[in-house]
């Protein structure tokens, strides 16, 4: 194989994207470059207070840009000349409305500043009402239309915040000519498409948040949508029946972004998926071994073999299609709405006061005092855990529950909420901070039993991205509340390296993406193993996190 083969990944994240350029021979990263979204940076369109996360469709476009752009400047021209594929990688659920020429209204001058023709990034809970609608509504069909998807629709996902945004905006619903992910749509953009129905839809993106499935011939029939609300009917004859794995190709790259991006038009663009499902095969995943993408919230995949978990259905996940991770295996998709998200949570709350104080002082000049709050903030959650590690572990003592950003799995519900318990006056930061760790190692714990208790083992965990790489407390913690070991990979950015690897495979150069993982994978760098002591200690603690959270749940729902 010629090792001058080239190929370049690009991962879309909640807060930026990435490009990386790789060689196909030995996964070698040469460049890479980060962009930050200049408009989500600003918190344009969002609205935390109602759970409102839009993102424009500018941003995405900007980013791919120039992100790419830079890493060809970083490479150099030989390797410019010998890039062979681009694949992407997004996050999701994260649609928008387009019209006719696969356009995002956004785009278009009328629309430009209404959020409801953004992207309705994956956090955006606005559509709890049209997700409790759909549960509600599946149960009048013979057929679960819901069964591929752990039996729960989620806000976070496709159809409810299609209908949300429906109900919500008329002027938008006139205008859609249909609802894209945006996996589905950056491949649309590169390749040159005019056409929305031309739009080649990834089965990661429909079987996973669309209700999409073989057994039904693609979508549920219409009767589903047009009974759930008349905004809905006919919607389906606008999207295709047919979907394409990570694996195949979308096309080639358009003369326009060819010349924008100074690259050959015959660079392959691959089909798109979510960011935890290539970042699954970026941390070179095993069957059986649930891939834990840890950032903002985590992603946990699982791969099976087709024959081995035939008829085998996890109730309260994220989903199980067939090749929406590894063509030909079963991909599984569990997760936590948030992880890093509630430690970040935690910093803000600790930070309100130097924020809004230290400005405020005469004592030290803006300067200074602008610099001390970039510094403080920098410090908090390494000191935190460094104070957290030393902490004696007990089996009484402070508890949280974490769901501050609502329950993804098991059994999705945006509409719970967080909370500690056993607060004393000897509760203080350090030890609430390590009761918010633990509530997020426990909440993993809890996707770990729903797969075995369903039918399906869990040999071990492998860790990916920046809380696995950047806290060896948090890792070990994960450890012995699992009691199982945990590999992190070596690879800082494994969902840019698995977009490059899905490349490689659309491009032709590997004939299978397993192939591209063995020869492009950079291993583990860390292995974290239970303590037999702690394990036992943790083992009562789970009992009360769950005791606690099934109250919790239950205050929340009768309110």
């Amino acid at each position: 194989m010629n090792s001058e083969h080239f190929v370049i990944g690009v991962d879309y994240g909640t807060d930026s994207v990435r490009s990386v350029i790789v060689n196909t021979k030995n996964g070698q990263e040469v460049a890479a470059s980060v962009f930050y979204y200049p408009r989500w940076k600003e918190g344009k369109y969002c609205n935390p207070e109602r759970n409102q996360f839009r993102q424009h469709p500018l941003d995405y476009i900007e980013g791919v840009e120039q992100t790419i752009k830079k890493c060809l400047q970083q490479a150099g021209e030989a390797v410019a000349a010998n890039i062979k594929a681009i694949s992407v990688d997004t996050t999701g659920s994260t649609p928008v409305a387009v019209d006719k020429t696969g356009t995002p209204l956004a785009l278009l001058p009328e629309f430009a500043e209404n959020p409801n023709a953004m992207f309705v990034l994956w956090k955006d809970h606005t559509s709890v009402k049209e997700a409790a609608e759909i549960n509600e509504h599946a149960k009048n069909f013979a057929t679960n239309y819901l069964q591929f998807v752990g039996g729960i629709y989620s806000s976070e996902w496709f159809w409810a915040k299609l209908l949300h945004v429906f109900r919500a905006d008329a002027q938008v619903r006139n205008a859609c000519y249909s609802w894209v992910e945006h996996c589905d749509w950056i491949p649309f953009l590169l390749t040159g498409g005019k056409d929305a129905t031309q739009i080649k839809r990834g089965v990661c993106s429909a079987g996973h948040k669309s209700l999409w499935s073989e057994e039904f011939e693609g979508f549920p029939p219409d009767e589903f949508f047009a009974t759930l609300d008349p905004l809905l009917k006919g919607f389906t004859s606008k999207l295709p029946g047919e979907t394409y794995t990570s694996s195949e190709a979308a096309g080639t790259l358009s003369a326009e972004w060819a010349e924008r991006l100074g690259l050959s038009e015959d660079v392959v663009i691959g089909i798109g998926a979510f960011d935890a499902h290539m970042g699954a095969v970026g941390g070179q995943i095993e069957p059986y071994y649930l891939s834990k993408v840890m950032g903002t919230s985590t992603c946990d995949m699982l791969v099976a073999p087709a024959d081995e978990v035939k008829g085998t259905l996890v109730r309260g996940i994220c989903g199980q299609v067939n090749g929406s991770i590894i063509p030909g295996m079963i991909g599984m998709e569990a997760g936590q709405s948030a992880f890093g998200d509630a430690y970040a949570w935690f910093k803000n709350v600790l930070m309100w006061p130097v924020k809004q104080l230290i400005s405020q002082s005469d004592i030290i000049d803006a300067d200074t005092a602008a610099k001390l709050i970039v510094d403080i903030e920098g410090r908090i959650i390494p000191e935190l855990s460094r104070l957290a590690d030393q902490l004696p572990l007990e089996e009484n003592g402070e508890l949280a529950i974490e769901w501050l950003n609502g329950r993804r799995t098991p059994d999705a519900s945006q509409l719970l909420k967080g909370a500690f318990l056993g607060l004393d006056l000897g509760s203080d930061a350090v030890k609430m901070f390590r009761s918010l760790v633990e509530a997020t190692c426990f909440g993993a714990r809890k996707i770990v039993d729903r797969f075995i208790e369903q039918g399906v083992p869990v040999k071990g965990l492998i860790g990916m991205g920046g809380v696995a790489k950047k806290s060896p407390f948090i890792m070990q913690m994960m450890a012995d509340v699992m009691n199982m070991p945990i590999r992190i990979h070596k690879s800082e950015q494994t969902c840019a390296i698995g977009a490059a690897m899905f490349a490689a495979t659309a491009a032709g150069i590997y004939p299978k993406v397993e192939d591209a993982m063995a020869a492009m994978g950079q291993g583990f760098d860390a292995e974290y193993l239970p303590d037999s002591e702690r394990v036992a200690i943790y083992a009562k603690r789970y009992e009360r996190y769950s005791e606690a959270g099934a109250v919790i749940e239950k205050l929340t729902m009768e309110h």
